[in-house]
This record gives structure tokens, sequence and C-alpha cells, in this order.
């Protein structure tokens, strides 16, 4: 089980994947730790004076006019955590919603939120129990914070909501008991402290940037091995080429694709004498429509790990200078922005997929069997299965459209405009599922392209590609039921199993 320390040193990419990768334990760091009680003094010490403070003596939202009575200030952050907890919709999954009580511990062990260490220390201890929050995935706008995903959260602290302990749906009372653990009441500021950040879209978009990660290394292997099993050109890939044109993602996919076709028979048969001349896009274009995509991943992970490791709710606290601050951190436009811009590379990479399964199974274009099977006319070989592919890139085309750019104001148009990033992150779990089998569909289909072009051999990398697919499905002599071949290849590229043949290609 991996361990990692929160509240001084920053959260990095490889964290995120060992959080979403399994059981973790967390430990404060003790400085951290004080930092967190200074903050949370400073709340009990403001309290004593007559200034009203947002969200800790008064109201929520357009009722933040009304003041709370000392008596009434732990009734307050209770019933802030049971009216937030809204949602609906099915559980985020586990994994995620992990992460998403990591990012929490990490935002509020920056020591600006007010929350007590006892309340954080519970926190903490539900992560290493991991006792999991069931938290529906509808219901936030992601502005004032995912306020409904964080509140589903938070009622496991104070022994409410359900848990899922080992697999099983547990009420959040029956989870602390089980561990040993006690509810938490709420102080001042507590509840707020809890709901109000970007924890939850934040973690569902990273979710989808670690499986965009993966389609995408998965993708470059399989348009390698289309390009060479459509007697495509490697021209196209010349270092002089993309020197001209210096996007840093081209240059490294350019790269890519030269040390993954380097030393294939197929290719060395047409270096000379092919009247083809040039290649379709799908095949030519690789290295500036992947470089480009793989330029947003890039891009989109730089935001996501500033607001991984950032403090996002409000009000702040600002111990040294004994001010609590209202201001704007909860809202999630960046998110929003950096969902907006993975949608774009993962919707583009199943759709150039798309194409290279259709030039693949297109006679005319690639000089192979019609539909890549034997006895064509008796069998129907990947004709339908192309038609898979392409209403899954058809879908995410649809699911591309921006949701950053959407708005609906909500309490009583105190929260005028808002961010839509948990939407945003949602819509990229189908659309990185529906990229996944378009490029499981090429991997099978340019195996089987490369089947019928030996006696020559491919390259020692995308033979090394071939044998993976081929341990577990073999070749498509005549037809079978398809559905299967696909789950499999695309739990293939889930697994990572791709990942090392290309790993330079994404940063950590």
């Amino acid at each position: 089980m991996a361990s990692l320390i929160i509240g001084t040193a920053p959260l990095t990419l490889d964290d995120i994947r060992t959080a979403l990768a399994g059981n973790i334990r967390v430990k404060l760091d003790t400085e951290a730790g004080r930092a967190v009680a200074r903050a949370a003094r400073t709340i009990t010490d403001l309290l004593d004076g007559e200034e009203p403070i947002y969200g800790v003596n008064t109201g929520f939202g357009k009722l933040a006019s009304q003041r709370i009575g000392a008596d009434d200030l732990e009734q307050l952050q209770v019933n802030l955590v049971r009216s937030h907890a809204a949602g609906t919709g099915r559980p985020i999954p586990a994994q995620v919603a992990r992460l998403i009580m990591l990012l929490k511990a990490q935002s509020l062990a920056a020591g600006h939120s007010g929350i007590r260490p006892e309340t954080l220390n519970l926190l903490v201890a539900t992560i290493n129990h991991d006792i999991i929050p069931i938290i529906p995935r509808q219901g936030s706008v992601g502005a004032s914070g995912d306020l409904a995903p964080l509140a589903h959260m938070s009622l496991v602290l104070i022994g409410e909501g359900q848990a899922d302990v080992k697999g099983r749906r547990i009420t959040g009372s029956e989870a602390l008991a089980v561990a040993g653990l006690k509810s938490v009441t709420l102080g001042p500021k507590e509840g707020l402290a809890l709901l109000n950040g970007t924890q939850a879209s934040t973690a569902l978009t990273l979710d989808a940037l670690i499986s965009a990660e993966r389609n995408m290394k998965a993708a470059v292997i399989a348009g390698a091995m289309s390009t060479d099993a459509l007697m495509g050109s490697d021209t196209p890939f010349d270092p002089r080429i993309h020197e001209l044109r210096p996007h840093p993602g081209q240059q490294r996919l350019a790269e890519a694709y030269r040390d993954l076709m380097a030393g294939s028979e197929i290719r060395a048969s047409h270096v000379t004498g092919d009247d083809k001349i040039q290649d379709p896009y799908s095949f030519r274009c690789q290295p500036q429509v992947m470089g480009a995509c793989l330029d947003l991943l890039e891009m989109a992970a730089r935001t996501l790990m500033t607001e991984a490791n950032a403090v996002s709710d409000n009000p702040l606290v600002f111990p040294d200078d004994r001010d609590v601050l209202s201001g704007g951190n909860f809202h999630a436009e960046p998110v929003a922005f950096a969902a907006d811009m993975l949608a774009l590379a993962v919707a583009e990479t199943g759709a150039l997929a798309e194409r290279r399964i259709a030039e693949l199974t297109d006679t005319s274009i690639s000089n192979l069997p019609p539909f890549l099977t034997h006895e064509p006319g008796l069998n129907s070989g990947y004709m339908m299965a192309h038609v898979t592919a392409a209403a899954l890139a058809s879908e995410n085309k649809q699911l591309a459209a921006p949701a950053s750019v959407d708005s609906l104001p909500t309490s009583a148009n105190q929260e005028d405009h808002v961010s839509m990033s948990t939407h945003a992150a949602w819509r990229l779990r189908q659309m990185n599922a529906n990229t996944r089998a378009i490029i499981a569909i090429e991997l099978l289909a340019a195996v089987e392209g490369i089947d019928f072009r030996k006696p020559l051999k491919t390259s020692a990398a995308l033979d090394a590609a071939h044998a993976l697919i081929r341990a577990k499905v073999p070749p498509r002599l005549s037809d079978r039921i398809f559905s299967p071949d696909i789950e499999t290849v695309c739990d293939l590229i889930s697994d990572g199993v791709f990942d090392k043949t290309v790993d330079t290609l994404v940063n950590s």
C-alpha cells in the first residue's frame, strides 16, 4: 500500500496515479498540522468580536446577510452538510471518490480553511481505512465549489450518509464503527470548509486525464501498425519536416512513429517503386494531429495539478493577519477549461483512429482483402466493427461540445455565473470509453493487416504489440462474434500493457 504525506509538498501526477490505482495511506505533515490548528484558533478568536464572518456566523449564499447566534453555530454547519447533500444519479466510482477525499485533505492541510486538526485527521483516517463515501455523480455546477458531491463525502464524517467498505454499502455511522472511529461534531466554519472547493470536478478530470494518456499511447501504436499494414510511408515522420514546425508534441510523436516502424521489412519492401506517392491524412498527418492532442493533454495536466494543490474554499483564513477574506477560489473555470481541452483531444484521437480503420477495410486504398477477411462475401470481416467505430466517433463529437461556455444562475442569482466543471469532467468518462473501443478495433484491424503481409515482418516494436494482442485474440479466419475481441483489447489498453512501448510520450 502506497503512503503519501500531505500538507507541505505538492501532490504530483504520479501521486494521483497511485491514489487512483488502489488503497493508499495518508499522513498529515507535522508542520501542516500546526498551520491547521492556527487557522482554527483564528476563527475561534474572531468569533469573540462582533463582525460577521461569512459562513461562520452568517447564512450561506443569498442568506449571507442572516446573522446566526452563538448557540446555533454548530447546528449551522450540520444543517449545511445535510441540506447540500442533494446529489442524484449513479455513484462516482470508488477510486475517484478516494481521490476526492485526498484532494480535499491536501487543500485543508494548507492551513487556510479554519478546520480543526481533529476533523482533518478524521478525514485522513477514513482514507486510510478505505471508507469510501457514496457520492452521487450529479448535482454540482462547479461554482461555490462542488457543494453537493462534497456534502455527500462529508456526511460520513458526522456519522451519516452511506459508504462503501470492502464492497459493502453501509451507513456512515456503521462504517466509522467498523474502523473504530468516532464521528465529529462540526465546529464553526468546518462544514463550509469541507463542502466548498473544486475537489470533485478536479478528481474526475484527473481520472479522465490518466485514461486519456493510456488511450493515446495505445493509439500511437495502433496508428504506426496501421501505417505498416497499409504499406504506408514513414517519410512523413522525417525529423526535417517537423523541425520546421516545432510544436513539442508533434516533434516527439514524429520520433515515436519513426522508432515504432524502424526495421520493418514491410516498409523496406516498398521504399522504392511505390506509386501511391502520398498516404491519406489519417496516416500522413499523425504527428501533427496526435501531437496537438498530446500538447493539450499536457496543458490540461498542468492546470489540474495546480488545482489539485490549491486552496479553493471560501472564505479563506490568514492567521498572520487575523483576516478572513471572502473570494472566489471555488469557481472551477480552470478545471472546466481543462476538461473541455481533454474532450477535444479524446474526440480527435478516436476520430483519427476511426478513419484509419475505414482505410484499412477499403481494398481500393489498402490493397488488402475486402474488410480484412478471408473468403469475402461468405465472411463480412471488419465491416460492422468499422460501423461500431464510426458510431462511437460520432457520439464523441456530440459529447465534445464545450461545457464551460454554459452557465445557469443559482442561489437566487447570488451565484450568477458557474463553470459546469463537474459535468465537463464526467462526460469524459464515456468519451474515453468510446475512444478506447475505437482504438481496440483499430489494433485488431492492424494486427489482421500485418498478418496478411506475411512472410514480410513488421518492426520489432510493433511485432511485440502484435504478440500481446495475438496472445489474447486469435486470427479471424472466419466470422465469429466480434464484441468479446473488442472488449479483450479494451481491457489490455485499460491495464496499460502498451504503455512501456511509448512511455516517454506523456510527462509526469
